[in-house]
């Protein structure tokens, strides 16, 4: 592979250094790797990506950015039992939707099969491998504990013309599944578990999504992993640290082979409050529906996240914000939330909308008119939209109660309040049904309080938000909310007890103003004084239109909790 040279650290594009960004920067002064810098993201196809993956995405491909390296996308997908072209297709839309720019460098494990096979057989010959028939269960319960060294296999002495043999007719599919294994051969008194003779190849029958049923026997990930990053000239090797104690044993095979040899460095995880991270964990929250597939908008997965309406650009932000440490630590969820609204608040356009709608008659109104809003005032070049203003109109039922508290100040009995945009009206009339619910209001308006208006002089406390009931577009919202209750849901061994009850609400009956029936799928908007909003990808049709609740305008979960 090409090399790159004269790399040096793009401080334009670097905000926060880390102690990764420091060991890459010695090695650019000491020439280790001969100028170049190059990462990779190795995820296994056999799931979805989720928040944590994008901190590594972002980590990675941050690295070669700022560094003027390369950023390979590689598929581990040493595993035909659990991997499919489903998720390696949705890796790849998700890598590039974060901006994450792999050029035309799309890699995959199974590509080097052969030459990992070749590596094996170099090993045997070396009297580093062995063929093993012990079974799983077997090669467990003889790898000792933390304090007695492990067992030997009995197969462990076999001579290399036998192993070479054996390991033929693994290939060749001559064994059964569990009946034999390639293990290296180091140290079974190692205080290390990872080196007490590991796997390096098992049987496996079965369809392989790229390569067909060509191979029979697949390498371990352990085995697999460096000798990736050894073929395609990986610099720096970043690994989460669970990894750590596998790094011994990634420095074996390739010294032991006497191949380029990059450098693993390991970081800690992201975990996240009111998350579970677990490939597994999601999987089963998928296929006993918890939730509704991989991409619910409650789900941790890229995918959930971009129909729920986060930004690419907010989730990098995230990442910069929580940075890169060497200890696992759990993340406050309420740091991703606050990378979105910070991200909205500059770039989505405003609109109103009444989510629970009551119908209000402004009784002394006549005609209708067009009254200017602004897009968004954080934006000078959003500019303005036109909104219709007709007799009758909706607010949310929220807004208006005939027994106030003190300290309430929007509408009641009697009272006044400003319409946003438009004017300040009065309740006169409180209209209910025969099970005594409010349903209407009966309101006159003061035409002398147009808002923006020089003649405008009245003054009140509150101002409310409307919609049109001629003109609204009917909508159905989803409020999406954290799926679970508790902080740290994946500690528990009943953790699908703690799944959020109120995780989401679907409201059939909400109004739009009229200004979103040209808005596509995917589009973001703050609904003023709701929170933010995007048209779901997945449900809205020509006929309806579904927003996703997308993040509230505040963290009320932390105002609940104090």
């Amino acid at each position: 592979m090409e090399e790159n040279k004269d790399l040096s650290l793009n401080n334009d594009k670097v905000k926060v250094k880390n102690f990764i960004y420091e060991i890459i920067e010695d090695d650019l002064k000491t020439d280790k790797w001969n100028g170049r810098v190059h990462t990779r993201f190795p995820p296994e196809p056999n799931g979805y990506l989720h928040i944590g993956h994008a901190k590594s995405i972002c980590l990675n491909f941050g690295i070669a950015e700022n560094f003027h390296g390369k950023f390979n996308l590689r598929f581990d997908d040493t595993n035909p039992e659990k991997e499919e072209q489903e998720y390696v297709d949705s890796i790849v839309e998700d890598v590039k939707w974060l901006g994450a720019d792999f050029e035309d460098r799309i890699l995959y494990a199974s590509d080097y099969f052969e030459q990992m096979y070749e590596y094996a057989i170099e090993l045997i010959n070396k009297g580093k491998a062995y063929v093993c028939d012990l079974t799983s269960d077997e090669i467990r319960a003889t790898r000792g504990t933390l304090t007695e060294p492990g067992k030997e296999s009995p197969y462990r002495n076999r001579t290399i013309d036998e192993n070479l043999h054996l390991f033929e007719k693994m290939r060749n599919g001559d064994f059964e599944n569990g009946s034999k294994t390639l293990r290296a051969k180091i140290d079974m008194g190692s205080p290390n578990f990872n080196m007490r003779d590991p796997i390096m190849y098992r049987i496996i029958h079965a369809e392989h999504h790229r390569q067909g049923d060509k191979w029979c026997v697949y390498p371990t990930y352990d085995w697999a992993h460096g000798l990736e990053d050894s073929l395609e000239r990986i610099t720096h090797s970043i690994c989460t640290l669970e990894f750590e104690n596998h790094r011994p044993l990634y420095d074996w095979y390739l010294d032991a082979l006497g191949i380029y040899h990059p450098q693993q460095i390991e970081f800690a995880r992201l975990n996240l409050s009111y998350t579970v991270m677990s490939k597994r964990k999601l999987l089963q929250l998928v296929n006993e529906k918890f939730v509704d597939g991989w991409d619910d908008p409650r789900m941790p997965t890229i995918c959930g996240y971009r129909r729920r309406g986060y930004t690419s650009q907010a989730i990098r932000n995230f990442a910069e914000i929580i940075g890169v440490a060497k200890r696992d630590a759990l993340t406050d969820i309420s740091l991703l939330e606050y990378a979105i609204r910070e991200n909205l608040n500059k770039s989505a356009n405003r609109v109103m909308a009444v989510l629970k709608p009551l119908k209000i008659v402004l009784t002394n109104y006549k005609g209708e008119e067009e009254l200017d809003a602004v897009n968004n005032p954080e934006d000078p070049t959003a500019g303005n939209r036109k909104l219709k203003f007709t007799r009758e109109l909706y607010i949310e039922q929220t807004d208006f109660m005939e027994n106030p508290p003190k300290g309430f100040f929007r509408l009641v009995p009697g009272g006044e309040v400003r319409l946003r945009y438009a004017y300040i009206i009065r309740c006169e009339e409180v209209i209910k049904d025969e099970n005594g619910e409010v349903i209407e209001l009966r309101c006159t308006y003061d035409p002398e309080t147009k808002s923006g208006a020089a003649t405008s002089t009245k003054k009140v406390k509150g101002t409310i938000h409307w919609v049109s009931a001629k003109y609204g577009v009917n909508a159905e919202v989803r409020l999406y909310d954290r799926l679970f209750v508790t902080e740290n849901p994946g500690n528990k061994d009943n953790w699908l007890d703690l799944i959020n009850p109120n995780s989401l609400e679907i409201l059939n009956d909400s109004v739009v103003e009229p200004s979103v029936e040209d808005a596509k799928p995917g589009e973001r908007f703050q609904f003023e004084r709701t929170g933010y909003f995007c048209i779901d990808t997945k449900y809205s049709t020509e006929k309806k239109i579904v927003f996703n609740r997308t993040v509230t305008l505040k963290d009320s979960w932390a105002k609940a909790n104090k």
